[in-house]
């Protein structure tokens, strides 16, 4: 019995010390309002590469292999978080957003014409954190949620909804963490 308990001591101990080592650099942000419910960030200018797909298949191995070093200097980035998902009418658009060390005058050229460096301009957004799978369904359950609080509280919404995910896909669905986000506008 004791054996059990301290295997599943141990256990628990390496989870929980392998998601705060494994953690990825994250785009950043200020707070500017927050309640129980959702939070107002505002993001400074940040880069991503990006890829826009039907379906959104095969969209994260292209942009995995960009940072993976299919570039033009051959050279790997760092992972970063989150990972975000935008449907703008029949397309998906998958993004990743890089490390702050880049910009449009270091950053190496996707090899594949696919894929594009894009600049976002600074702006507020609009999020709700929750966390389990990143399915449609719950996604959707989210965007929903806030979309009506925005509503109710005059909050216009300028931009599609946005899918954010943070986490590899091995991480337990109660410690996972998504958001679903709006970009609106914020005075």
């Amino acid at each position: 019995m004791k054996k059990k308990l301290v295997i599943i001591l141990i256990y628990t101990l390496f989870i929980c010390s392998y998601s705060k080592v494994m953690a990825y650099d994250e785009a950043k942000y200020d707070v500017v309002k927050k309640n129980e419910i959702y939070e107002i960030r505002k993001y400074s200018d940040r880069v991503v590469i990006q890829t826009i797909s039907k379906d959104g298949n095969n969209s994260f191995r292209k942009l995995f292999g960009y940072i993976s070093g299919q570039n033009d200097n051959n050279q790997k980035i760092k992972m970063t978080a989150p990972v975000t998902q935008i449907k703008k009418k029949d397309k998906m658009i998958l993004q990743f957003f890089l490390p702050t060390k880049f910009n449009k005058n270091n950053i190496p050229n996707p090899t594949r014409s696919d894929i594009e460096i894009v600049n976002i301009k600074e702006g507020f957004y609009a999020v709700i954190q929750y966390s389990g799978r990143a399915s449609d369904i719950n996604f959707i359950k989210h965007k929903k949620i806030l979309e009506k609080i925005l509503l109710d509280e005059s909050i216009s919404i300028i931009g599609p909804e946005i899918r954010a995910t943070y986490d590899k896909p091995f991480t337990l669905p109660m410690s996972r963490r998504n958001e679903a986000m709006f970009e609106i506008s914020w005075n």
